[in-house]
């Protein structure tokens, strides 16, 4: 993927300035937001939920008035289809400047989600850390191996 630059000592200045991809892994450094915290902001109705599962996940269970917009198409052994079409659909269905909740099922995935939705010029999304299992434990902490029953949240 290419080296690294200006690593040695008295480097030509540029090291200081940060890539696109490191200023969107900051952003959402700064965009994360826990399970609780996102209950509250779904609970007022100032946030939708987008849900980057594959469809049979989401299927199984999800946030109510959750809307699905798979991040990949399939997951095999062999590697990862990432949907080539997932910000054009997201597009479709929210404006750039909507409150989106990013998730998925462990927050990996919402992660890339987020990044690429903040790369294409979306303003406020955060990723859910945890994913959907974190606000399963979060509506029923005392539940050791949460169910993907829907939440409420």
């Amino acid at each position: 993927m290419g080296s690294l630059r200006g690593g040695g000592v008295g480097g030509g200045g540029s090291h200081n300035k940060k890539t696109a991809a490191e200023e969107a892994a900051t952003m959402i450094l700064g965009n994360t937001v826990d399970a609780d915290e996102a209950c509250a902001l779904l609970s007022s109705a100032t946030h939708q939920y987008l849900d980057v599962r594959m469809w049979e996940d989401f299927d199984k269970g999800h946030v109510a008035g959750a809307r699905n917009v798979p991040y990949y198409l399939s997951v095999t052994p062999h590697g990862k289809e990432k949907n080539p079409h997932f910000v054009e659909q997201v597009s479709a269905l929210y404006a750039k400047d909507q409150r989106l909740i990013v998730g998925c099922r462990s927050g990996i995935r919402s992660k890339l989600a987020t990044t690429d939705l903040i790369n294409a010029g979306f303003k406020n999304v955060r990723n859910l850390e945890g994913g959907y299992l974190s606000l399963l434990r979060s509506a029923n902490p005392q539940q050791h191996h949460p169910t993907d029953a829907t939440t409420t949240a």
